[in-house]
């Protein structure tokens, strides 16, 4: 695996991201509800990331780049549902190319997010969760010291077909 970094989206990703996006929609789609078909329209990206920006700014959410040395987009991970009062949690997601997928981006990119999330951001709980067929995605947040807290059932609908999801949590380390 090549060095990697996680970056904030920055209104200069925005050509970059919409490549991103575009090379891999079927592969997302295949295994999550894909996005509106305006998010691939001429401006969808840029008003997406605008968006996400200002839900930084708000402390709503946080989204970040998976980028290699050469800055090429590797994946997405994002912190959201940010709940301050009382909680200090946010829901973890992520999503790494196709072609990058099995070479440890996941689990680098979720290393990477959770030093933030309990570093700078303060945070004190994670969220995750993933279909249970999705074996690769629990073992990363395993992996990164999640553990499994639920398993709910017909959960998810995807495609006209219901699945089960398995939940996890990761808390910040003891201060």
């Amino acid at each position: 695996m090549s060095p990697t970094f996680l970056m904030p989206l920055a209104p200069s990703d925005s050509a970059a991201l919409r490549a991103f996006e575009t090379a891999n929609r079927a592969f997302f789609e295949a295994a999550i509800n894909g996005r509106p078909a305006g998010y691939y329209a001429p401006g969808g990206v840029e008003d997406a990331l605008a968006l996400a920006l200002e839900d930084a700014r708000a402390d709503r959410g946080y989204q970040y780049l998976l980028k290699n040395g050469q800055g090429a987009i590797l994946g997405r991970v994002n912190l959201g549902h940010v709940r301050r009062a009382h909680f200090h949690s946010a829901v973890l997601g992520y999503r790494i190319a196709e072609s990058e997928c099995g070479k440890g981006y996941a689990g680098e990119a979720v290393r990477q997010v959770l030093g933030i999330a309990f570093g700078e951001l303060g945070l004190a709980r994670i969220e995750a969760d993933c279909r249970v067929e999705n074996v690769a995605s629990a073992r990363v947040l395993l992996r990164n010291g999640f553990t499994q807290f639920g398993h709910s059932r017909r959960s998810f609908e995807l495609h006209g077909k219901w699945y089960d999801r398995l939940h996890f949590e990761c808390h910040a380390p003891a201060r």
